[in-house]
């Protein structure tokens, strides 16, 4: 689907933090025909929510597509609307219009140039890992579940032959429609809290899968199975077929994306 999105006349623009538990939907995207049945995207959830309060429909725009079973703490969008309504009109309007697994935490006006996707300068993701000999039961789908021991150690080690700008064929999905692989990884964190292993990564933006590609690689990594070299290999061969396989959905959180602080949003997004 098209990122264009035409204003109604005399519209004001806005920026809205989402927050939403991913299990349910087959991902961020609308696929099927506005106010579907068969639509099970969290775009169209937050469309109709806001359609309802605005009196006319709205069609948002977000900084980065989250697949299905991925969840997010503050996805951006941005949106038009001549209807007028008060930044917490749209926040409790929308809200109370979600189900209970989608909310809206702020909303921000913004001046017409604000772009979630293109005034956007970084995202950030994080992967959590439960690394214990038994699977868990409770907040299982926000954990991947791994049984072996890991060393985060070696894993973050690993994981830094991947920062900065590189091309990054050998973490996409052939399914990516990107015109290119090259991107900037500004930063990789491998971490351990007891049980829980932790990957934090933040870049100018991701490739289809990429996260979770390159979480299934650190894997082997972690297990002892490959030595902590083997990322860099990966990344100089461009070779998707000969790199780890790609890590559950379950784990990833989208946390946000960045924009510069001259477009005056709340802090967690600011740069």
């Amino acid at each position: 689907m098209s990122d264009s999105v035409t204003a109604p006349s005399a519209a004001r623009r806005y920026a809205l933090g989402v927050e939403y538990d991913g299990t349910a939907y087959a991902g961020w995207q609308r696929l099927a025909a506005r106010g579907s049945r068969d639509d099970r995207s969290v775009q169209g959830a937050l469309e109709a929510a806001l359609s309802f309060v605005a009196g006319h429909p709205v069609d948002v725009v977000c900084a980065g597509r989250t697949d299905a079973g991925v969840h997010a703490e503050c996805q951006v969008v941005h949106f038009d609307s001549a209807a007028e309504r008060s930044a917490r009109g749209w926040v409790l309007g929308a809200t109370t219009r979600l189900p209970p697994d989608i909310s809206v935490r702020w909303c921000v006006p913004v001046s017409a140039d604000f772009h979630a996707r293109f005034s956007a300068r970084a995202r950030r993701y994080r992967y959590r890992i439960l690394n214990r000999p038994i699977r868990p039961a409770l907040g299982r789908h926000y954990l991947t579940w791994e049984r072996r021991p890991l060393d985060a150690g070696a894993m973050h080690r690993a994981a830094q032959a991947l920062v900065g700008e590189h091309d990054f064929s050998a973490f996409r999905t052939v399914h990516c429609q990107a015109p290119h692989a090259r991107r900037e990884l500004q930063a990789i964190e491998v971490r351990r809290t007891g049980e829980v292993v932790e990957i934090e990564v933040q870049a100018n933006a991701f490739l289809h899968h990429m996260v979770r590609n390159i979480v299934g690689s650190l894997l082997p990594i972690g297990r002892g199975e490959r030595p902590e070299s083997w990322m860099g290999e990966l990344l100089a061969g461009r070779d998707r077929t000969v790199a780890g396989p790609t890590a559950p959905a379950t784990g990833l959180v989208f946390l946000g994306p960045r924009y510069p602080r001259e477009w005056q949003l709340p802090a967690e997004v600011s740069l």
